[in-house]
């Protein structure tokens, strides 16, 4: 698998270690270290993933982040120093792919990565059917989602929520299998990540969000899709 990686650090020895083994394992890497110029970078070079951190000079991680998540679908791995549950669930809501604490295994790294881009390709790729419930319409060929026919816009890993739920109606999923799920065994964090992925699902596709229709909270067990 190769890609284009920006990796976004204000540390020179952890900007090496990282493009290091990127190159190793046959990625194309570029560097910024600081905010504004990974936000240059992002729009000029168009990477296929960016590797993040979350404090930056000028500009930090979380407000890069939200940038690009309001411009493009790019996946983004957010790293951090700090092991604080604040950071992962604000870097999460914010629209980052996944999250990872320094100090971390260069391979942990390097499989995270081949797993997000992985992902991001099946879910441009796929060649399904529409799937439709209700006012909803889920196109995996086009990685498109419609409400009452609006295009509404996910983040990488909303979408593979949602398709996965509806491609799935009415079974129950714990939140331990969402993650397992989504991240193929490789999360290993709090399962309330799922919850917040869920809220903004909700906030985007429900037309009363605390009140929805299409996701359902199963009550001590995990989530729902309506049956159609």
């Amino acid at each position: 698998m190769t890609g284009k990686i920006l990796v976004v650090d204000d540390e020179p020895a952890i900007l090496e270690l990282v493009t290091y083994n990127l190159k190793q394992a046959g990625f194309s890497t570029l560097t910024a270290t600081d905010g504004e110029e990974a936000l240059k970078l992002v729009e000029t070079e168009k990477p296929d993933l960016v590797i993040l951190d979350i404090m930056l000079p000028k500009m930090d991680g979380f407000e890069v982040c939200r940038i690009i998540r309001a411009r493009h679908n790019t996946p983004i791995l957010m790293l951090t120093a700090r092991k604080e549950e604040v950071d992962r669930v604000l870097g999460l809501e914010l629209g980052a792919d996944d999250y990872m604490v320094k100090p971390f295994s260069p391979r942990e790294l390097v499989a995270r990565v081949r797993a997000i881009l992985r992902r991001a390709a099946e879910a441009g790729s796929r060649k399904d059917g529409l799937i439709t419930v209700g006012d909803l319409v889920i196109n995996p060929e086009s990685h498109e989602v419609r409400v009452r026919g609006k295009k509404v816009d996910l983040t990488l890993k909303e979408y593979q929520l949602l398709k996965f739920l509806a491609e799935n109606p009415g079974r129950v999923f714990t939140r331990e299998v969402l993650l397992d799920r989504l991240w193929e065994g490789g999360y290993f964090g709090d399962t309330r990540t799922i919850d917040v992925h869920i809220r903004h699902l909700r906030e985007k596709i429900e037309e009363d969000p605390s009140n929805p229709c299409y996701i359902l909270t199963v009550r001590g067990v995990g989530y729902k899709f309506r049956e159609k």
